[in-house]
């Protein structure tokens, strides 16, 4: 993590995702089979902002101003229809994606020290990712199969700061998206 925190476990880690639970019946089986993430309790959904601050920075200031911050932006549909990759990752590529892009960078631009994934990748690509960690047979059997559970439509009211208690994410708090523009 950038800045003056050098915790690095999971324990203290927490982030902000998008909820996607109508993709769930479609995704659910190769998310089960090849995400390790769930298997610690995270839901399908598109990241906002990972890794956040740690939780012990996160207190009722902190969540007032990310509720703030979310709050500014509108309520959007999203439509989750094509597939992307990164190297062992499968994902489903929501549009419009320039939306969670902008839920992204208002929290950057308050909170300049948590660039998306640790400033690892230049570009932020939203995406919901279905398996990660796998050989691109298995991505193309998950993407081939996957093909005809697509689209997946789903209205984008909240964004969720979940957090790690050393073994499973649990949301900590919620926060309406109420504005009238971004």
């Amino acid at each position: 993590m950038a800045g003056d925190d050098s915790d690095t476990h999971q324990a203290v880690r927490s982030g902000l995702v998008v909820r996607v639970p109508e993709a769930e019946p479609a995704v659910r089986v190769w998310r089960d089979r090849l995400d390790p993430a769930v298997r610690s309790g995270m839901p399908a959904h598109v990241t906002v902002l990972f890794p956040f601050l740690p939780e012990r920075r996160i207190d009722s200031d902190t969540l007032a101003a990310v509720d703030a911050v979310i709050g500014r932006h509108k309520p959007f549909e999203a439509r989750f229809e094509g597939f992307g990759r990164f190297p062992g990752i499968l994902y489903l590529a929501p549009e419009p994606a320039a939306s969670f892009r902008a839920l992204t960078e208002a929290i950057v631009d308050r909170w300049p020290e948590t660039p998306p994934f640790g400033g690892e990748f230049a570009e932020i690509v939203p995406h919901l990712t279905i398996a990660q960690g796998q050989d691109d047979t298995d991505l193309d059997e998950a993407g081939a199969d996957l093909r005809g559970r697509l689209p997946v439509v789903s209205r984008v009211g909240s964004v969720d700061l979940m957090a790690h208690d050393g073994s499973r994410w649990r949301q900590r708090a919620s926060f309406a998206l109420r504005g009238s523009g971004q």
